[in-house]
């Protein structure tokens, strides 16, 4: 189908000021959701290694969780039981100390247990890592700094504003779809290249950015969804407070062993593998015993894991709302969109699709905003401006600035993650970041795009290099190879990414053409 000309120009201009308007932020969004793919890999990367004895059998955990009760009865009110003990999961029982709920950013000490050698209790304090859970709220607030309250509704509106970049970019490429799609031309323009990198990337990743894009705006509008879901369907809410009631019961109730609920679990659900047994905390329409797993044939409405809710008295399965496989067409579609927006279904093969693409989306962000600034500047060259004008020059170092800056602002405080420990909270975390970031922006209206663009892609490289390098300073036992191993080699590679960033800018900056943004001695003028 051919559209008019005047049609494709609108789009055009359409698909441009969508892109500039929200394209940093979605970059930001883009790169460190591509970092949450791996969230469990970068908290036991950021964990100290435990001194805890090694776990005891689950026939011996009704022993751990009495004397557990005995001399910590908070644990009383609700605690775990650890099936699956890795640097995130050191001990076979785990509870929260009082008022150490975890809140909007994720806080609370936790106390781990195991039984020594000679029987008697071992408990040790760990202070879970924030850096995992900061950058996963970056994601979720598209680099807002502000309270998740005020930051979503924004994020939800530049989602929609991504729909619209979608469909006018899509209008765009139609006519000269066939001709254009697969011609990668390589050569002296620049500008040429990145379009047509910019316009392949954008196509065949189409169907992950409307997964994205609309799932986002679900997460961005959630609470409205719900209270919809409320009002249309009320035995929703009737269901649930059975559950409630099993929660306030539960002191009353008699407990299965762990090995019991094992045992029925795998009765009812045989694919489902159990890693960990929550007893009490149930909270809103939680029951007050659940099991946390997984089931590689179904997706999961967390981002790890699916809940199923058990009878605390027989181990009969009564809440299947977040059991994969065993929910109801509502719950079932529910989950979906936490699934497709999660990654949260084939195991690593789809987290590691999903982290590629995220760094893709990322990357075709930054190429539409390079487009976009020298477009601008190409048109106000034709009009008799000679000089750049203070708008461009300005979008121009946004665009260098915001994204180098993100980049670089994670890669430390996920360095000082390594080096500092559970030491660093939340708030430091967002301070290193933020100061970061800052100071790249900074720097690059300062410097201009052209001469800031090499500089501060070799700082960002310098900076992921931290990374390992305080992999070597904070983790000399290497008591988790994998993790270390994973964290560190895609630094690594990022790092080499921003490397040649570098050299292109800087070959760009001295040789490129006389009236490009990107041109130093074009800046100079």
């Amino acid at each position: 189908m051919k559209l008019p000309t005047d049609v494709v120009r609108m789009y055009k201009e359409v698909h441009g000021w969508v892109g500039i308007i929200a394209g940093l932020a979605l970059f930001v969004a883009f790169y460190a959701g591509a970092l949450t793919m791996f969230e469990e890999p970068l908290q036991r990367w950021a964990s100290q290694p435990s001194t805890l004895a090694p776990p005891p059998s689950l026939e011996r955990t009704p022993e751990l969780v009495a004397k557990v009760k005995a001399q910590y009865p908070e644990a009383a009110r609700g605690h775990e039981v650890n099936l699956v003990i890795d640097a995130a999961h050191p001990g076979r029982v785990s509870w929260r100390a009082p008022g150490g709920r975890r809140g909007e950013h994720g806080g609370g000490a936790t106390y781990f247990a195991s039984l020594a050698p000679d029987g008697s209790l071992q408990v040790e304090k760990q202070q879970r890592s924030q850096v995992a859970n900061f950058i996963d709220v970056l994601h979720q607030q598209v680099g807002l700094p502000f309270s998740h309250a005020i930051a979503m509704p924004i994020m939800g509106g530049i989602s929609l504003l991504y729909v619209v970049a979608m469909v006018s970019g899509l209008a765009v490429l139609l006519p000269s779809l066939v001709k254009d799609l697969f011609a990668l031309r390589i050569g002296r323009n620049a500008k040429r290249m990145w379009l047509d990198v910019h316009n392949v990337l954008g196509f065949f990743s189409l169907p992950f950015h409307i997964i994205i894009a609309l799932t986002a705006v679900v997460f961005a509008f959630h609470d409205e969804f719900y209270s919809a879901q409320r009002l249309a369907f009320s035995d929703a809410a009737s269901r649930a407070r059975p559950m409630m009631r099993a929660e306030a019961a539960i002191a009353d109730t008699p407990s299965l062993t762990p090995v019991q609920i094992v045992q029925r679990l795998e009765q009812q659900a045989p694919g489902f593998t159990p890693h960990q047994i929550v007893y009490g905390q149930g909270g809103g329409i939680l029951p007050a015993l659940r099991v946390q797993g997984t089931d590689p044939r179904y997706g999961q409405r967390g981002p790890t894991y699916g809940i199923a809710g058990l009878d605390p008295s027989t181990g009969e399965i009564v809440d299947r709302s977040f059991m994969p496989g065993m929910q109801d067409g509502w719950s079932a579609t529910t989950t979906g969109f936490f699934t497709l927006h999660f990654g949260s279904f084939g195991g690593y093969p789809i987290r590691w699709a999903y982290f590629l693409l995220g760094l893709t989306g990322a990357f075709l962000f930054y190429t539409g905003n390079l487009l976009w600034v020298e477009s601008r500047r190409r048109r106000e060259r034709k009009a008799g401006a000679v000089k750049q004008t203070r708008a461009t020059r300005i979008l121009s170092a946004l665009t260098v600035g915001v994204p180098l800056g993100c980049v670089a602002g994670i890669s430390v405080t996920l360095a000082a993650a390594k080096v500092l420990g559970a030491s660093a909270s939340y708030g430091v975390h967002s301070a290193i970041y933020y100061a970061v970031f800052v100071l790249f922006t900074l720097w690059a209206l300062l410097r201009g795009a052209a001469k800031a663009g090499g500089e501060l892609a070799i700082v960002g490289a310098i900076s992921m290099l931290a990374i390992p390098a305080a992999s070597l300073i904070g983790g000399r036992d290497l008591y988790d190879a994998a993790a270390l191993l994973m964290v560190d080699l895609v630094a690594g590679l990022l790092a080499l990414g921003l490397v040649g960033i570098a050299l292109s800018a800087r070959r760009r900056a001295r040789s490129g053409a006389t009236d490009s943004v990107w041109s130093a001695p074009a800046q100079a003028a």
